[in-house]
Protein backbone atom coordinates (compact mmCIF):
# COMPACT_ATOMS: atom_id res chain seq x y z
CA UNK A 1 0.00 0.00 0.00
CA UNK A 2 1.71 3.70 -1.19
CA UNK A 3 1.83 6.24 1.20
CA UNK A 4 0.51 9.35 0.24
CA UNK A 5 2.22 12.63 1.98
CA UNK A 6 -0.47 15.58 2.64
CA UNK A 7 1.85 19.03 3.09
CA UNK A 8 -0.68 21.45 4.41
CA UNK A 9 0.59 25.15 4.34
CA UNK A 10 -1.21 27.80 6.37
CA UNK A 11 -3.77 29.85 4.08
CA UNK A 12 -2.31 32.74 4.98
CA UNK A 13 0.86 31.79 3.53
CA UNK A 14 -0.20 30.69 0.17
CA UNK A 15 -1.77 34.07 -0.44
CA UNK A 16 1.19 35.73 0.42
CA UNK A 17 3.34 33.58 -2.09
CA UNK A 18 0.99 34.14 -4.84
CA UNK A 19 0.73 37.90 -4.00
CA UNK A 20 4.87 37.66 -4.22
CA UNK A 21 4.56 35.64 -7.26
CA UNK A 22 2.45 38.44 -8.77
CA UNK A 23 4.89 41.03 -7.97
CA UNK A 24 7.82 39.71 -9.35
CA UNK A 25 6.09 38.40 -12.65
CA UNK A 26 4.81 42.28 -12.95
CA UNK A 27 8.30 43.41 -12.81
CA UNK A 28 9.91 41.16 -15.20
CA UNK A 29 7.34 42.39 -17.49
CA UNK A 30 7.86 45.57 -16.82
CA UNK A 31 11.89 44.93 -16.99
CA UNK A 32 12.05 42.94 -20.67
CA UNK A 33 8.93 45.97 -21.52
CA UNK A 34 11.30 48.11 -20.86
CA UNK A 35 14.46 46.73 -22.51
CA UNK A 36 12.64 46.12 -25.88
CA UNK A 37 11.06 49.81 -25.88
CA UNK A 38 15.00 51.13 -25.15
CA UNK A 39 15.75 48.85 -27.97
CA UNK A 40 13.16 50.31 -30.15
CA UNK A 41 13.80 54.05 -29.51
CA UNK A 42 17.85 53.32 -30.13
CA UNK A 43 17.01 51.66 -33.87
CA UNK A 44 14.41 53.95 -34.80
CA UNK A 45 17.27 56.82 -34.74
CA UNK A 46 19.36 54.91 -37.11
CA UNK A 47 19.35 55.75 -40.72
CA UNK A 48 17.50 53.64 -43.43
CA UNK A 49 21.12 52.61 -44.62
CA UNK A 50 22.40 51.76 -41.00
CA UNK A 51 19.22 49.47 -40.60
CA UNK A 52 20.07 47.71 -43.55
CA UNK A 53 23.82 47.55 -42.40
CA UNK A 54 22.48 45.24 -39.47
CA UNK A 55 19.63 43.28 -41.43
CA UNK A 56 16.56 45.27 -40.37
CA UNK A 57 13.86 47.70 -41.93
CA UNK A 58 11.99 50.54 -40.34
CA UNK A 59 8.64 47.73 -40.05
CA UNK A 60 11.25 44.91 -38.25
CA UNK A 61 11.67 47.82 -35.10
CA UNK A 62 8.24 47.49 -34.29
CA UNK A 63 8.77 43.43 -33.42
CA UNK A 64 11.53 44.20 -31.64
Amino acid sequence: MATVAHTHAPIGAVTTLRVVDAVINVKSNLVEWNKARATRKALSVLTDRQLDDIGLTRKEIELV
